[in-house]
């Protein structure tokens, strides 16, 4: 069998599975891995051929040689199909952006992976100190992966780690995830790296604006090292000939690399509803690469590599008032100005995956090793912190991560997909934390005291291993079942174990109309550091006494059930293949989640960093409508959903829930008793999210000199998108809720065409159109410190060029 490879309009003959993609220019072109060559037909420029005699036949189309270069790029596509093979997503509710996408919406590149999820349906805003976003109202339950390997758990911070700039291809999947997904399972963002960044080019580029943003990168990707020659035969084989002079040729290394630093005054959400921040300057650092080889032409060697090192100011509130429990003076001094309050935080994170991955005869299989490293340190103002809180931290938390895991799939025959692996990962955490506070006896502001200073350190060497294994069932030609177990082991500050099954099937009666339903056990470990047992005792009688039990963390147990459709619907289409016809898809998701110590976290003290807790039990109901638009050079979306998260009775950590004032609006009871005996919203829960967003692109190509002014226009793209929150939770045990809000985006970019054939684009984006003022956080609810308002208006200049 043989796969006819066409960089146009390209068609895959498969043999007798009879399956036909129809791919675009830049679309990336798969083989199934278990074919034994791949044929690739170039369609490059070639010299005119001289006029034929009137009477002469036609004659076969004249195959232009492959350079090796070429010949790596068909092995590569071939083994990302195998990829995909090994990590199906049956049975889910996908949202899926392209490079091209998230380049042609407002900022662009420059843009954080999390601002590109907003986009998702069911993606709720958040402020960066309670987590950036939520999905589907849950916290922090999200796993990234890379090329299907999971990124290990680190420490949360403010930082966006990963740059929109390399990713080809990033989709939320949620739903009952099948069974090799497990640990973070509310949402799987699924990110493949760019495909076509490794023919000796890249690109620099400059961005910046409002708020003293600038952002200078830089990207290049190519193939070295190979020394296969070139070939006038269509066909690369993956096994070696048995005879030739490339028997034993290297085919070369792919690799791409790409750098950005940003500083800005607007790196954490305002307090204030002013145009500027008081104390908000940021500098962040951004470092990415991989490479990719080929051991033999059965097995393929992937390396990928970044870095994020950032530093932040936390903003000021002016105006606050002392705390009443410490005597001034403390270090000489005996009044302060919150406004010149210096909180600044550092952050660093390092991760790398070395994947290696098998592909002959019907199985997939990728081996990988990942590690990560992440740093966070809060630097306190120690007058000004003791003065205003009543204490002043210097947290420092560490995390070092190394796992391995193993992916398998084998196609047994034409119904069954049997898919299996595993993981275990080891991780090193230091908690330390050293805090100043007043020594008192009432601690009622009249007792002076020297402040001393009380450390609380800790360290733990942590166990995560899971196994899994699953089975791909085409029931009939319409109906197809994926069952499987899941069986997850944590060795932490405590121990636990869960067998997770999984059931997904997927219904599809007609060419444009897919059914899904399915229920999937989740077993979620804490993140190790936001469950560091804290010694709250160590602080009786000083200004930072925090009294309440201290039960451990525990892992989230969950049943989780899900049900959906999507629907294609093609306009003005007469032929099923057209590839160009406008279509319309729309999809509406259901879900529902029953949880037992369900797992919250938030900011409870001066030190903006995140701690962990349980609820006892907890439910998550939702819905979601989806629908995207496609005709020509015009793409347009919108998402609605609507959905809660309820909890009670909070089992951990309880010392972070206050118990000593008695609260009117809570019947007088406090807010520890008023969650015992209640039901309530968690704090970031929205009832309703939405999201939309159009492009379009004039003409399909760049301007050229000579054009008129109208002609000129080829080359540009204009888009917009907003974001809508019906306001997250406010109050004491949120029972209020922040206003609703509706954010909108705009943006403008023009491709010119340059003499050495590589192009210029110049863009302008406005956020926040409408300088719609907003309050994301007030700073009350539960884990709320302080408030946080959304970005006002601010313009973005941009220009990179091809090189």
């Amino acid at each position: 069998m043989a796969i006819h490879i066409h960089r146009s309009c390209c068609t895959y003959l498969l043999g007798s599975s009879a399956l036909l993609v129809l791919i675009g220019f830049n679309d990336v072109a798969f083989a199934q891995a278990k074919l034994p060559e791949v044929e690739v037909t170039s369609t490059r420029a070639k010299p005119k051929p001289h006029p034929a005699p009137a009477r002469q036949a036609a004659t076969a189309p004249v195959v232009a040689p492959l350079t090796p270069a070429e010949q790596l790029a068909a092995k590569n596509n071939a083994f990302d199909q195998g990829r995909s093979n090994l990590y199906t997503t049956f049975g889910t509710t996908s949202s899926t952006q392209t490079h091209a996408t998230i380049d042609a919406l407002p900022q662009g590149t420059n843009a954080t992976v999390e601002k590109v999820l907003l986009q998702a349906p069911g993606v709720s805003q958040d402020s960066a100190a309670n987590g950036l976003l939520h999905v589907r109202n849950d916290h922090a339950n999200v796993q990234f992966r890379i090329n299907g390997v999971m990124l290990p758990d680190g420490v949360t911070g403010f930082s966006s780690v990963l740059d929109t700039s390399w990713i080809g291809t990033i989709a939320l999947v949620t739903g009952a995830l099948p069974a090799e997904f497990g640990l973070r399972t509310v949402g799987l963002v699924d990110i493949t790296i760019r495909s076509d960044v490794f023919n000796n080019s890249g690109s620099v580029s400059l961005y910046g604006g409002s708020r003293g943003t600038i952002t200078p990168s830089i990207e290049y990707g190519g193939t070295f090292g190979g020394n296969c020659p070139t070939t006038s035969s269509s066909t690369v084989t993956k096994a070696p000939p048995s005879s030739g002079s490339n028997k034993d040729c290297f085919p070369g290394v792919q690799y791409f690399f790409t750098g950005r630093y940003l500083q800005t005054t607007e790196s954490i959400e305002n307090p204030l509803p002013t145009l500027n921040a008081i104390h908000d300057f940021s500098s962040q650092e951004k470092g990415f690469a991989y490479m990719s080889t080929f051991v033999d032409p059965y097995t393929r060697l992937s390396l990928i590599a970044g870095t994020a090192v950032n530093n932040f100011q936390i903003p000021n509130v002016p105006g606050a008032a002392l705390n009443a429990a410490v005597t001034p003076p403390v270090f000489g001094v005996s009044t302060f100005n919150s406004a010149q309050l210096n909180e600044n935080q550092f952050e660093q994170t390092e991760y790398g995956v070395l994947a290696l991955q098998r592909s002959v005869n019907g199985f997939d299989g990728q081996l990988s090793y990942f590690t990560r490293y992440n740093q966070l340190h809060f630097m306190p103002d120690p007058a000004g912190d003791l003065l205003l809180n009543g204490i002043a931290s210097d947290v420092s938390r560490q995390s070092y991560s190394n796992g391995i895991q193993g992916d398998g799939s084998y196609v047994i025959n034409a119904a069954h997909t049997l898919r299996a692996g595993f993981t275990v990962s080891a991780e090193q955490a230091w908690v330390d934390n050293s805090s100043i506070v007043q020594p008192c006896m009432a601690c009622n502001g009249t007792e002076p005291a020297a402040p001393e200073t009380i450390t609380d350190d800790v360290s733990k060497l942590a166990w995560l291993a899971g196994v899994y294994a699953q089975d791909e069932w085409k029931i009939t030609n319409q109906l197809t079942m994926n069952a499987g177990l899941r069986f997850d082991q944590m060795w932490q500050f405590t121990d636990a174990n869960q067998l997770s099954p999984r059931l997904s099937f997927t219904y599809k009666p007609f060419a444009y109309t897919t059914f899904h339903a399915g229920y999937a056990r989740y077993f979620t470990p804490p993140v190790l550091v936001e469950a560091a047992p804290f010694n709250n005792n160590l602080f009786n009688n000083t200004t930072g006494t925090t009294p309440g039990l201290a039960d451990p963390v525990l892992p989230e147990r969950s049943h989780n059930f899900d049900a959906g459709i999507d629907q294609k619907i093609p306009f003005k289409c007469y032929n099923a293949a057209a590839k160009d016809c406008p279509t319309l898809d729309v999809g509406l998701d259901a879900y529902y989640k029953l949880a037992k110590d369900l797992i919250d976290n938030g900011t409870f003290g001066q030190a903006l960093v995140l701690s962990a807790f349980n609820y006892a039990k907890a439910y998550v109901e939702g819905v979601e409508f989806s629908a995207k638009y496609h005709s020509g050079n015009f793409q347009a979306y919108a998402n609605l959903a609507v959905g809660e998260e309820r909890a009670t009775d909070v089992v951990s950590n309880q010392y972070l829930i206050d118990n000593t004032v008695p609260l009117a609006d809570l019947g007088g009871l406090t807010r520890f008793q008023y969650l015992a005996t209640h039901w309530i919203y968690t704090d970031h829960t929205q009832l309703v999210t939405g999201s939309a967003g159009a492009i379009y692109q004039f003409c399909g190509r760049p301007s050229t000199p000579g054009e008129t002014w109208l002609d000129s226009l080829c080359g540009t793209k204009v888009s917009a998108d907003m974001i809508y929150g019906s306001g997250l939770r406010t109050g004491d045990a949120n029972i209020g809720t922040e206003p609703p809000y509706a954010q909108f985006n705009t943006s403008i970019a023009h491709e010119f065409a340059m003499p050495d054939g590589k192009p210029l684009t110049v863009r302008f984006d406005i956020v926040n159109l409408f300088d719609t003022v907003y309050q994301l956080r007030s700073g009350t609810g539960i884990g709320v410190f302080a408030p946080q308002y959304g970005p006002r208006r601010g313009y973005y200049f941009g220009i990179s060029k091809k090189i």
